[in-house]
């Protein structure tokens, strides 16, 4: 009997040693479970937050669209009528521009026509004695100081009135221009009894070369302006004598008249607006 008492106990003994070892099995495999659903409930928890955030931040987004579309409804009307205002200024502008343009290309044309006519009329003269040129839209007439004058004197040669006959006859045929005749001297200095200085000589010439004009082929004198540069406007330099010879020159510069260009402004837009309406 004590024999299988004994047994029996250690059979038992056994037993239980094995479910035991079959709990603990079972039960590192439930808390390994147990370690993975909580890793991914608390990442599920964080999208969540994350969404939750993401909720919030459209619907204020969405709020603060509809608040703009009511504004903007709001605003249409007025910059409706800002644009039509600023449609309405682009076309005067334009108008302003074109009008500008066609008064641009007519004094363009008449500019043409005068340095056409002038060259034709001086077209048997020297190049070194007379420089027919244009400068932003103004018409240069250069007559060299040995073809008009005697050395240190103002009175006009005989020479030289016959190219002044020929500068006067298209003048006076383009009766809408005017012009101011300039005195240029060289820069050595001169005083005599009859100039105190360079820029009494350059005055005396140009107004020797108006007087030639006005009395000897009946430019009108309303039309003419007579100035005295001195030597403080050289085209070369006054270190040589060549240089010095250039200098000494009288210049015609033809004026173009300002209230005609103005005029003729007015016009082309008054012309533009009727065209228009």
């Amino acid at each position: 009997m004590l024999l299988s008492a004994t047994a029996a106990i250690l059979l038992s003994s056994c037993v239980s040693q094995k479910k035991y070892n079959e709990l603990e099995t079972k039960q590192r495999e439930t808390q390994d479970q147990l370690n993975t659903a909580t890793v991914k409930l608390n990442s599920c928890l964080d999208e969540k937050d994350r969404m939750n955030t993401e909720i919030t931040r459209l619907s204020n987004t969405n709020a603060a669209l509809l608040n703009n579309v009511g504004d903007l409804a709001t605003l249409s009307k007025k910059e409706a009528e800002n644009l039509e205002r600023s449609l309405e200024s682009i076309k005067e502008k334009d108008l302003a521009i074109r009008s500008m343009q066609d008064a641009i290309n007519k004094k363009d044309s008449v500019t043409l026509a005068l340095v056409t006519s002038l060259k034709g009329a001086l077209g048997n003269m020297s190049d070194e004695d007379i420089e027919i040129n244009v400068e932003k839209g103004v018409v240069y007439v250069s007559i060299s100081d040995k073809l008009l004058f005697d050395s240190g004197r103002y009175n006009i040669t005989p020479r030289a009135k016959e190219v002044l006959g020929k500068v006067a006859t298209v003048v006076k045929n383009k009766p809408n221009i005017e012009f101011m005749v300039e005195g240029h001297t060289d820069n050595k200095p001169i005083s005599t009894s009859m100039f105190e200085d360079n820029w009494d000589l350059s005055v005396k010439r140009a107004t020797s070369v108006v007087r030639v004009l006005q009395d000897d082929f009946g430019v009108e004198p309303a039309r003419m302006t007579a100035a005295g540069r001195s030597y403080y406007i050289p085209v070369a330099t006054n270190e040589t004598a060549e240089g010095r010879a250039k200098n000494r020159r009288t210049r015609i510069v033809v004026l173009p008249k300002l209230d005609q260009f103005y005029s003729m402004i007015e016009e082309g837009m008054e012309k533009a607006t009727s065209n228009q309406e």
